[in-house]
């Protein structure tokens, strides 16, 4: 478990107490485009390339966000979920809809942070 991150305890099987880790925030904000230029400059100016880059980087097949459609949302849904990030369905939805550029880029400096974006 990482450091700082808070617990909760409730009841589990049998009585045993489970561990239930609190949900987290974003490490960036959706509008933190600038603290990475490079991430900025091709969300904006090669999102599809961005977008394939960060499907290969979850394990992915490289042509999931070109072949699948709102691939966008399923990858947000599924970074948020495995990092256990605050947040819902709908609301991947929403953002990932109107703020296509700005979702890519959090994608990728969250598998950044994450230790998930690795330069081969």
């Amino acid at each position: 478990m990482a450091q700082g991150q808070t617990v909760i305890v409730q009841p589990g099987a049998l009585g045993q107490p489970a561990l239930v880790p609190q949900k987290r925030l974003w490490s960036s904000k959706l509008f933190g485009c600038f603290e990475d230029m490079g991430l900025c400059l091709c969300g904006t100016f090669c999102g599809t390339c961005l977008m394939c880059q960060i499907a290969s980087k979850m394990g992915e097949n490289c042509c999931v966000p070109i072949c699948v459609p709102n691939a966008i949302v399923t990858m947000r849904t599924a970074v948020r979920e495995r990092h256990n990030i605050q947040g819902s369905i709908m609301s991947d939805f929403c953002t990932s809809a109107f703020l296509g550029s700005c979702v890519a880029c959090q994608l990728a400096r969250e598998l950044k942070y994450t230790g998930e974006w690795q330069i081969n």
